[in-house]
């Protein structure tokens, strides 16, 4: 095998760009794969006040122009920063001398850019595909929807393999674009336990700006979309309250955020729920380390990042029985499980947690003793090296070498 393996990622979004889990994903694997002795480039967008190029823990990190003037919609500026992705990536291939082994692009967004590149420089193209517009969509409703579906399909049938997140979404994937077995591969996300080291300093003053002693803090952290069932919980809200004292955190923004707050008013609970936002990494991870549960209460999630957040940060999860959801969770072990879309299971699950500190506590240790055994992005990182690999050696025997 080749001792200098080289990777192209392309990924709209890295750090300080988080719009949901690729950015995180993205981040972590790179700098795990880089101590495997894989170099590795990350092209990304632009970001205000961030380089255009740097250098983190050994990832080679270039930002490109993603058009600065507003596209007349989504789509035109998904297409707009793949022609300037393509363009730059290309450049800069050059400038190396061609040295790039293989493409590896995050989901639908970088379609474009990556199937180009492949085609220029031919190498292989790797995707992981972290969600799809069908099942986000609960289905393709609008020409917008289908033109999305159609670039994962391109996608997944221009790459040498396909990385999905779960075996949930091993079959997800294979059902919506008819995909064959030996193209399919699962590797689980990951989470860093570091993160969460050395912050248990101050957190009961840390912990009174969002509530009282006396108050139960139940997190919510994800987007505000209907498919993260965040509208789910806040309906749960009354019948958790009748119970037990808590204070509801909700991080996160989204086109839902006006419907939500007009329901938390109907109920007139606008002192026990709060819309936090986009938080700083610091204060969410605090957030997590002092939270009495975290919900996750998905309609649709391919794996659920967040609930390994909260495992990592000690923080015992109520999760939906679905999806990603359901192989990281293990009922009445490393979390409580309930019905999806269900406000009676979901508030069953939040005071089952909250109203018993032993339980709540069994929880924490055999979720972080998981984390610890799976979900160790080392472990991640020298899986997907195998995967890269693994496909070198198929190219090298094929007609494309």
């Amino acid at each position: 095998m080749k001792d200098d393996l080289t990777v192209m990622m392309l990924s709209w979004e890295y750090p300080p760009r988080v719009i949901g889990g690729i950015s995180p994903h993205v981040y972590f694997l790179s700098k795990h794969l880089v101590k495997q002795g894989v170099k590795v480039y990350v092209i990304t967008c632009d970001f205000p006040d961030t380089p255009t190029h740097e250098v983190i823990d050994g990832v080679e990190v270039y930002r490109i122009d993603s058009y600065k003037n507003p596209a007349p919609d989504f789509s035109s500026w998904v297409y707009l920063m793949n022609l300037n992705m393509q363009k730059e990536t290309a450049a800069l291939t050059k400038k190396i001398g061609g040295k790039i082994d293989v493409f590896h692009a995050h989901d639908w967004l970088v379609a474009n850019a990556g199937i180009g590149l492949k085609h220029v420089f031919r190498k292989p193209l790797l995707v992981t595909m972290h969600s799809t517009e069908i099942g986000r969509r609960d289905g393709l409703h609008n020409t917008t929807e289908k033109m999305i579906h159609e670039t994962e399909a391109w996608l997944t049938y221009e790459a040498w393999r396909v990385i999905c997140c779960s075996n949930y979404m091993i079959s997800h994937v294979k059902w919506a674009f008819g995909l064959p077995n030996d193209k399919l591969v699962m590797v689980p996300n990951g989470v860093n336990t570091s993160s969460y080291d050395d912050l248990d300093v101050d957190l009961k003053e840390f912990r009174s700006k969002f509530a009282l002693p006396e108050e139960k803090i139940v997190l919510f952290v994800g987007r505000l979309v209907y498919e993260k069932g965040v509208q789910i919980l806040i309906n749960a809200a009354p019948k958790i309250l009748s119970k037990v004292d808590a204070k509801f955190i909700i991080v996160g923004s989204g086109y839902m955020k006006e419907q939500l707050l007009n329901i938390v008013r109907s109920m007139g609970l606008e002192h026990k729920v709060l819309f936090e936002g986009f938080l700083d990494e610091t204060t969410l991870l605090k957030l997590q380390k002092c939270a009495d549960v975290s919900v996750v209460p998905s309609l649709f999630e391919p794996f659920g990042i967040v609930a390994l957040e909260a495992m990592a940060a000690k923080s015992p999860v109520v999760a939906s029985d679905t999806g990603g959801l359901s192989e990281i969770i293990q009922h009445d072990v490393t979390g409580v499980k309930v019905f999806p879309n269900n406000t009676e299971s979901l508030a069953w699950g939040i005071t089952k947690v909250l109203l018993d500190e032993g339980y709540s506590q069994y929880l924490r240790e055999n979720a972080y003793k998981k984390i610890l055994e799976i979900y160790d992005w080392e472990k991640i990182a020298q899986e997907t090296k195998g995967i890269y690999e693994g496909v070198l050696g198929e190219y090298s025997k094929s007609f494309w070498a």
